[in-house]
């Protein structure tokens, strides 16, 4: 589906983006803890951009055919991202430490969209 790559290549982008942002502009407003939390955010938001993309070709490729595990798990990554990361990005930026309690909700959406991409690949498979 276009419209998991389109994202994958946006939150790619972004990512290098508030990379650099993060490595040049904010090297010396931000703490070590909170620039290496920024680091964590932008790594993770890069890594799941990637695996956007890889979903949306595959729910491209006409051998496949619509699976619905490939949905879910596109739906979930973008979410985790927006969560997982923007929630770190925030904390890193207002050092409103609830914020941390935030991430994890986003963790969980990252490992259950990579669960449903087992499970498409399984589907794929037979």
């Amino acid at each position: 589906m276009p419209f998991f790559i389109i994202a994958g290549a946006v939150n790619a982008a972004i990512a290098v983006m508030l990379g650099a942002f993060g490595a040049h502009a904010l090297k010396e407003k931000l703490s070590e803890h909170y620039l290496a939390i920024w680091e964590t955010a932008v790594q993770y938001q890069m890594f799941h951009a990637l695996g956007l993309i890889a979903i949306g070709i595959l729910m491209s490729s006409s051998l496949i055919g619509p699976i619905t595990q490939l949905t879910w798990a596109g739906w979930l990554l973008l979410a985790g991202i927006i969560i997982f990361s923007g929630s770190l990005y925030v904390l890193s930026l207002s050092g409103i430490g609830i914020l941390g309690a935030i991430t994890p909700i986003g963790g969980v959406a990252f490992i259950i969209g990579w669960i449903m991409l087992i499970i498409a690949a399984l589907k794929i498979s037979n």
